[in-house]
């Protein structure tokens, strides 16, 4: 996040949400077929190797990994979202830490998913939160990238009864490919899809990379 304020809307606003967060979308791989799919590509690219889980909220994402017998790290800029994770999925490890300064060391990670994180990301900083990303792949690793596609900004000042203060930024699929290939990616495959109904009715849009 650019400045201290916006960093500290996102974090607050998780902080709130967290439990709920969890009870709502925990779940939700049961029922995202697709989202499943390319986790799965994502595990096998690794080839045992430690995989990311950036932006990992409650966890969710990195114990369906984990489960599967990867090494995953989450890592959250919320300090109770990474607490709820720890106590909700033993199994894998977890830092706080945000995507323009990952708590990881250079190539420290075979692949990488960031499943909905960069939408609270400004558009400028899109680009070195990629780099970011990079830093801490491996050469060839894996990057899977998930948004909400569209042009608006969502503000949200009361989230399932809880006051908060958090902007989704919505992004074009052309433009997040432009910005991971200017970041040093090899963007591989571009899928869209329709929103289950089970989930907030956006069009979704995912990028499968390779980091060059």
């Amino acid at each position: 996040m650019s400045n201290s304020a916006d960093h500290g809307r996102v974090r607050a606003s998780y902080d709130v949400v967290a439990e709920e967060y969890q009870e709502r979308v925990g779940g939700e791989l049961a029922f995202k077929v697709l989202d499943r799919a390319l986790l799965g590509v994502v595990e096998e690219a690794a080839a045992g190797g430690v995989v990311a889980d950036l932006g990992c909220g409650p966890g969710h994402v990195a114990g369906w990994l984990a489960g599967r017998g990867a090494k995953v790290v989450g890592v959250d800029l919320s300090p109770v979202m990474v607490e709820l994770a720890r106590r909700e999925h033993p199994g894998a490890e977890f830092r706080e830490g945000d995507l323009l300064r990952l708590p990881a060391a250079d190539g420290e990670f075979a692949a990488a998913v960031a499943l909905y994180s960069v939408i609270h990301l400004e558009p400028a900083e899109l680009l070195p939160a990629f780099a970011e990303m990079r830093r801490v792949l491996q050469p060839s690793g894996t990057l899977l990238v998930a948004f909400h596609l569209g042009t608006e900004v969502r503000r949200l000042d009361e989230w399932w009864g809880h006051q908060v203060d958090v902007d989704f930024h919505f992004q074009e699929l052309e433009t997040v490919a432009g910005l991971l290939a200017e970041a040093g990616f090899t963007v591989g495959a571009r899928l869209e899809r329709e929103a289950y109904p089970e989930e907030a009715q956006t069009r979704r849009g995912y990028l499968l990379a390779r980091r060059d």
